[in-house]
């Protein structure tokens, strides 16, 4: 086993990186991330690799480009309109087919909004956020452990499938400290195989390139649809999610991150009360579980999504579930964490309510 330490949320996720083979971090400084930079500051050169503090978003993304066209395992950080910024860039490395690792540490918007943790960049994230038709790996963490665990799994996917691949979390979990165990084995980046397209020494092999744009009319179409054959594999291999006290449950709650937390503590008030509830948590945003949830959905009264955003998870839960069952929303914006006991109160009104109208709500 290995050892157990306490730490905060943005730390545990540069060090998860740094284990997982980061080796080139380019970020600008923006609360609430900024503990994601300092420390890649100075753990990047204890290891080897190279930290720089770029002069703006898109200078960072766009070295984030360069260093993967190397094949190495690069990484930016940002928060809500820093990761704007980054847009381009991240578009022009999925156009370039190459496997870029990004993270948000979301703060309430749209504008500079406040520094608190929001949830409101959920469409940004799922449905790319650029230009172009292009998918985004998206994992969403629910405890400083998984901060730093799924670093990895994030590599691990945008090499396999040459995609950019991201975490979404917040302020509230960048900012809390808790103990955590990183539960893989440190890995060496020179045992790494190197990618067959990756930029270099090129003596002894053909020329390689990497690039984003064919003018060869046609040959772009067929790019762009060998790489929906891709993003089709992960939509089939790749989802995680967690379902908690589902089998049983009269109504299950749907969320993500910090707001899942919430709904971990309504859960227990609920079912203390006698009341049926359930808790299910996508992992990953994109792909997201939507059979799973439709499975759900045969057997459950109702759904209540609670998220800290005016309604946008809601929109992917509804189509998943195919009209079986209403699906309610609980929302609270811009920087507003929900409480157990809102929820449990939203439960409650949701249960009332039956095969009514659904409930949405913001108070």
């Amino acid at each position: 086993m290995s050892e157990k330490l306490l730490m905060k949320g943005n730390d545990a996720l540069a060090e998860g990186a740094v284990r997982a083979g980061c080796r080139f971090f380019a970020g600008y400084p923006i609360t609430p991330q900024n503990e994601v930079p300092e420390y890649m500051s100075w753990r990047q050169p204890q290891v080897g690799g190279a930290f720089v503090q770029a002069e703006s978003e898109v200078a960072a993304i766009n070295m984030l480009y360069g260093a993967a066209a190397t094949g190495t395992r690069s990484m930016t950080s940002s928060s809500s309109p820093g990761i704007s910024l980054k847009q381009e860039g991240i578009s022009y490395a999925a156009g370039a087919d190459l496997p870029i690792f990004f993270v948000n540490v979301a703060r309430g918007g749209p504008g500079l909004g406040n520094i608190s943790g929001a949830q409101g960049d959920y469409f940004q994230s799922v449905r790319g956020g650029g230009h172009g038709d292009y998918r985004t790996f998206v994992m969403a963490p629910y405890s400083v452990e998984e901060m730093g665990n799924f670093p990895l799994h994030c590599f691990e996917v945008a090499e396999k499938y040459r995609v950019p691949a991201m975490i979404l979390t917040d302020g509230v979990l960048g900012q809390m400290m808790e103990p955590l165990e990183f539960k893989f084995p440190e890995v060496d980046p020179k045992t790494l195989k190197e990618p067959d397209w990756a930029l270099g020494e090129c003596k002894g092999r053909k020329n390689r390139l990497v690039g984003s744009y064919d003018l060869v009319e046609g040959k772009l179409e067929h790019v762009t649809l060998a790489r929906a054959k891709r993003y089709a594999q992960i939509e089939a291999e790749e989802v995680l999610f967690e379902d908690r006290l589902c089998a049983d449950a009269d109504i299950v709650l749907v969320a993500y991150g910090i707001a899942a937390r919430a709904c971990s503590a309504a859960v227990k008030m609920a079912r203390a009360e006698g009341i049926k509830v359930g808790l299910f948590r996508p992992i990953t945003l994109w792909p997201f579980p939507k059979r799973q949830l439709r499975e759900l959905a045969d057997r459950v009264q109702a759904f209540l999504v609670v998220e800290m955003s005016l309604g946008q998870l809601v929109d992917d839960v509804r189509l998943a579930v195919e009209f079986e069952a209403p699906v309610h929303l609980h929302a609270r914006p811009s920087g507003v964490t929900p409480s157990g006991e809102e929820i449990l109160k939203k439960i409650k009104e949701a249960l009332k309510a039956g095969k009514g109208e659904p409930v949405c709500s913001s108070r």
